[in-house]
Parts: structure tokens; sequence; C-alpha cells
């Protein structure tokens, strides 16, 4: 398993054990990334609410991604439907619509 290098501020975890942790907590705030070690090796990371929900989004946005990609792979013109047809089956009077929410081209 591959180590994290410890490039981001980092902390022990006995800090937590000596009332460290608001401090530390307000540190990750600031720098966004803390890493914690437990006998000198990283064991956990923290990281502030806006860089976890960033990253998490990059995940989801790289699983999305590659869904497009699978799907695109098998994609052929003549099996697709085409977007006014689909309204029609599903009751979407399209002429209702805001013009800017079409955009058939």
């Amino acid at each position: 398993m591959a180590y994290l290098q410890p490039l981001h501020p980092t902390v022990p975890l006995t800090a937590f054990n000596r009332g460290k942790a608001s401090k530390i907590f307000a540190d990750v705030k600031k720098s966004g990334v803390t890493v914690v070690l437990k006998n000198n090796e990283p064991e956990c990371v923290l990281l502030s609410p806006e860089d976890y929900n960033a990253l998490i989004e990059r995940v989801y946005d790289a699983e999305l991604l590659r869904t497009a990609e699978e799907r695109l792979k098998n994609y052929t013109p003549e099996n697709t439907i085409p977007f006014e047809e689909v309204a029609a089956k599903n009751g979407i009077d399209l002429a209702a619509l805001p013009k800017e929410d079409i955009d058939l081209e």
C-alpha cells in the first residue's frame, strides 16, 4: 500500500489526547487538510468540509464521465429516439416550454 507523503500539515495522534482537538480542527478549517500521524506514519487525513465536498464532487464527476464514455462506445444515431418523440410520448408540449429551455441543435 502506498503511503501518503506528508506534504500537508501533520499532527500526531497524541495531540488529540492532550486536549488540542479544537485547535487542530481550527487549523484544518484554515489549511483545508491535515495528516494525522500514528507512530510517525500517516494514519488518516482530516479534511475541511469544503475540501471534502469538492473531493466527493470530483469523484462523482469522474464516475459520470466514465459512464458517459461507456455509453458512447455503443452509440449509433439510428438507435436513438428523437427528443420530439420522447416529449410527445410523455405529454410534453414543446411549444409551451420557454424557448431557452429547448435547444434541439
